[in-house]
């Protein structure tokens, strides 16, 4: 399905069900209920992680993870809440409320949508590696932080809400540990830990969910220790999928909450992309970048209206699909239907679940998602990428994901321009110049005439090199009559290099002297036409090669 020409949205559900066969079905049947089983237990910690009651975290990976599979360019993304978002989602209730939040993740929606629209799919991919981990890694920290009060049973109900106030109230209230509850947390962690061991297609999280629900019941209805805090004693958990309502939005709102807005956008971008090239990579198949970014944002304007919290994709999640078989998108709708009649039949259920078991889950999920080996292989890498890990890291930890991603993009930036200008050089030669076999002569070395001069420009000439090119050129005296510049290793020109150039042209024929520009490839004569740079030179000392730059020059010099 393409809707123009203009707009990349081709979901692959309906490529895949023109050659759908029972084998086809019975694999995505199967892998559609082990993923439903397996999101159980993360949509609904998820959920009480972010500040929302259980059922929130499942009604957003059945609508989201639905649309996202109806709609989406990927043939096994499975959407749904994730860890990634906990930190921003908290931050926004905590501030705002659950309006605020509804609010955030629509607008998100909608910058996804447009994103997905213009095709901005591709260039999302393109966020710098040190970045993306630095932050992956600073959320892992933050989660791992907030499932300590649970784990430990610490029954604090006002914790600070930033990173170091809240460990300090941590290290005053451990003497105050429920060991009940840290038992049950440690348990599920080793069980999370080991059942992969026994068995790679049950989900260790159920697995633990199970045994430690069914051991917390056991103990406090028959050997009365009631002192394991269970999701029963802190929600009220409904039972049905509710209507949507409307959002109310106001200007005031709105302009508070976009900078919000655009990081969960951003993150919920990267995070799904990364997913599906992830998932690419083990089916040999390719995802649609684009259509992949309109599926999430439509997701995340229906979402906010049934209650729910950010939706994008969800890497474990996607690979459980894949390793169990699933191999299109009717897997997530599946899928998602199971998490429906879990929340519609069994959800009264989960009111038993311990919340120190699900804090053991969240501390797995933050050990997975910290991903200290890439940490500990890009300290290896140059200095640049390093500083953009430990700052977005830090940033990330000690304020929030929105300045961190800020920072961290800026500061990539800047490093990078660095890195540019620093393998980019500006030559002066008078005499001999060598020329290689790249294109332009195959001499080794051609004379350059007396009175010429040639400033060899190396590396794209753009505004962190502009200024370079007229320091150089300010140092530079000479009595030359031509000045030739060679142009050959220019791969682009932006309006700040071709102002200086303009600058250098306007003062050299200031002083009667000749500016000659060689070896302009086709892109960047384009450039200097259209701004007019060549009419300044005069088109018949524009040339493609040294050699003829250096002919030209001669004709020159006999008519001075």
């Amino acid at each position: 399905m393409k809707l123009s020409k203009s707009i990349d949205f081709q979901p692959k559900l309906f490529s895949a069900l023109r050659n759908y066969s029972r084998a086809t079905l019975t694999s995505d049947l199967m892998a559609g209920l082990i993923v439903g089983i397996v999101a159980l237990p993360l949509a609904i910690a998820f959920g009480i992680a972010s500040g929302v009651s259980p059922e929130k975290g499942l009604i957003t990976a059945i609508v989201g993870g639905l649309i996202v599979s109806l709609f989406g360019g990927s043939s096994v993304q499975i959407g749904g809440p994730t860890g990634a978002f906990i930190v921003i989602v908290y931050g926004i209730i905590a501030k705002f409320g659950i309006e605020g939040l509804a609010i955030a993740t629509f607008m998100a929606g909608i910058i996804m949508l447009v994103m997905g629209l213009l095709k901005l799919g591709t260039v999302i991919k393109f966020i710098p590696y040190p970045i993306v981990v630095g932050f992956t890694s600073g959320i892992a920290l933050t989660i791992f932080t907030t499932q300590i009060n649970d784990l430990f049973g610490l029954g604090i109900s006002d914790l600070p809400a930033d990173f170091l106030s809240k460990w300090g109230v941590y290290f005053r209230n451990f003497g105050q540990t429920n060991l009940w509850a840290l038992g049950v947390g440690v348990l599920s962690i080793l069980i999370i830990a080991l059942t992969p061991k026994i068995s790679k297609r049950v989900p260790g999280s159920l697995v633990a969910i199970v045994v430690m629900t069914v051991a917390a019941y056991l103990l406090r209805r028959y050997a009365d220790v009631d002192a394991i805090e269970t999701i029963g004693d802190r929600f009220v958990i409904n039972a049905s999928l509710p209507k949507p309502a409307p959002i109310k939005f106001n200007m005031a709102t709105i302009n508070e909450l976009l900078p919000s807005a655009i990081t969960i956008a951003l993150l919920g971008s990267i995070e799904s992309l990364l997913s599906a090239t992830v998932a690419d990579g083990v089916t040999g198949d390719r995802h649609n970048s684009n259509t992949e970014l309109i599926a999430q944002g439509a997701a995340n304007m229906v979402v906010p209206l049934f209650g729910g919290i950010p939706v994008t994709g969800a890497i474990a999640r996607t690979m459980t699909n894949i390793n169990n078989g699933g191999r299109t998108p009717l897997a997530g709708v599946i899928h998602a239907i199971v998490l429906l009649l879990i929340l519609l039949f069994l959800s009264p259920l989960t009111k038993h679940i311990p919340m120190a078991c699900l804090a053991g889950v969240l501390v797995v999920v933050s050990y997975n998602m910290s991903e200290w080996r890439s940490v500990r292989s890009l300290m290896h890498n140059p200095k640049s990428d390093v500083v953009v890990l430990i700052v977005t890291m830090v940033l990330t930890v000690i304020f929030d994901l929105t300045i961190a991603i800020e920072v961290g993009l800026v500061l990539a930036i800047i490093l990078f321009m660095r890195r540019v200008m620093e393998s980019t050089s500006i030559n002066v030669v008078r005499d001999q110049l060598e020329v290689h076999h790249d294109g332009e002569r195959h001499d080794q070395e051609i004379s350059i005439p007396k009175g010429v001069e040639v400033y060899e420009i190396e590396g794209p000439f753009f505004f962190g090199i502009a200024n370079k090119f007229d320091e150089a050129m300010r140092r530079v005296g000479g009595s030359s009559k031509i000045r030739i510049v060679r142009m050959r290793k220019v791969s682009f020109i932006d309006s700040t290099g071709i102002h200086n150039l303009e600058i250098f042209i306007r003062s050299t024929q200031k002083e009667g002297r000749v500016v000659i520009l060689s070896g302009v490839g086709e892109e960047v004569r384009a450039t200097l036409e259209k701004a007019g740079t060549c009419d300044m030179v005069g088109h018949e000392n524009v040339c493609d090669r040294i050699d003829k730059a250096i002919a030209r020059a001669e004709e020159v010099l006999k008519t001075i």
